[in-house]
């Protein structure tokens, strides 16, 4: 690894001095971070990180100690949004205060960006996210997030429609039995519907805790960018097309469920959205949904399947676990919405 200068022995340094040698015994930890706490193959992201800081593209932070890099976050900035891309401390240097210095250095950065009203982040990284402060806490609120994760051999092995608050306890099998809820449809997904899917996520998500995280799902347009992020880009794994549904109200001949899914290592699924239109909930069309990713999941030999949730959502947590889903990890997702 290249050597950083004596002036670098301890300070923030800005992601554009460094080259990707600076960084990649923290990249590499990073990995593992991701592999043993999330069972995530981290190097897709890695890379493109390698990539944009070979370029002196990426804006961000470094936080150096004795010569090394031991934490990073970088930022990305567009149509008045900061968005936290990443954020990591290397654990044997973690800590509150160390942490909360990188956290604070982005987000003066993103703060003094022009334009920027509004700053979100997901920070899956952050240790003991729910019981400590942040900077700016005044203005940058954080709501709790669930990381869940089902083994896929103890799945819901689901035959239809069960009682409520019944626990899911018999294997999953490669191949179900379809139960449709009357006058629905359900079909694999294709790129040709990605604006009716937009047009149902915003419809889905108006008004909903998510919608204060996540802005892209307050619009029709916004939805639509949160979909090709999801698609194109690694952040949530690669796309896995066939085990993506959409389901249709046959009479409306409209959609009314979605649920996409991706690898995110050799093995493990993740589903990335499932909703279902407000005026056809309860009818178990997400139930229906989830069940035909997680079959197809299975069937693709993935050991075991994850997704995240609000905390604040307490009606899909519980439907979460009776799907066989329990609590990993919990971490936070903050955002600055500026006035």
């Amino acid at each position: 690894m290249a050597a950083l200068p004596d002036r670098y022995m301890e300070s923030l340094v800005d992601l554009r001095d460094l080259t990707p040698e600076h960084l990649a015994p923290l990249l590499e930890e990073e990995t593992e971070a991701w592999r043993i706490g999330m069972d995530w193959d981290f190097r897709p992201s890695a890379e493109l990180v390698r990539r944009f800081v070979n370029l002196r593209a990426l804006n961000g932070w470094a936080l150096v100690s004795g010569g090394s890099v031991i934490g990073y976050s970088y930022y990305v900035a567009e149509e008045g949004k900061g968005l936290i891309g990443d954020f990591f401390v290397r654990p044997a240097a973690r800590t509150e205060e160390a942490e909360g210095r990188l956290l604070e250095a982005v987000l003066q950065s993103m703060w003094r960006t022009p334009g920027t009203r509004r700053i979100e982040a997901q920070l899956l990284m952050l240790t003991s996210p729910l019981g400590r402060g942040v900077p700016y806490a005044r203005w940058f609120h954080s709501y709790p997030r669930r990381f869940m994760e089902a083994p896929l051999a103890l799945a819901p092995s689901l035959p239809a429609r069960e009682p409520a608050g019944t626990a899911f306890a018999r294997a999953v099998a490669p191949s179900l039995p379809a139960r449709e809820p009357a006058g629905t449809a359900f079909a694999p997904w294709t790129e040709s519907w990605q604006d009716q899917a937009a047009r149902l996520i915003a419809d889905t998500y108006r008004g909903h805790p998510d919608s204060q995280i996540n802005d892209q799902y307050r619009s029709q347009t916004g939805a639509r960018r949160f979909l090709t992020n999801i698609v194109q880009y690694p952040g949530c794994g690669s796309f896995f097309g066939p085990a993506s549904f959409v389901a249709w109200n046959r009479a409306e001949r409209s959609m009314c469920g979605l649920s996409l899914a991706s690898l995110v290592a050799s093995g493990v699924g993740h589903i990335t959205q499932i909703c279902t239109a407000p005026s056809h909930q309860g009818k178990g069309i997400g139930y229906e949904l989830l069940r035909r990713s997680l079959t197809a999941l299975a069937a693709h030999g993935c050991r075991s399947v994850s997704l995240t949730v609000t905390s604040a959502n307490e009606s899909a947590v519980r439907f979460y676990e009776q799907m066989g889903f329990h609590t990993r990890r919990e971490f936070a997702a903050c955002v600055w919405e500026m006035r």
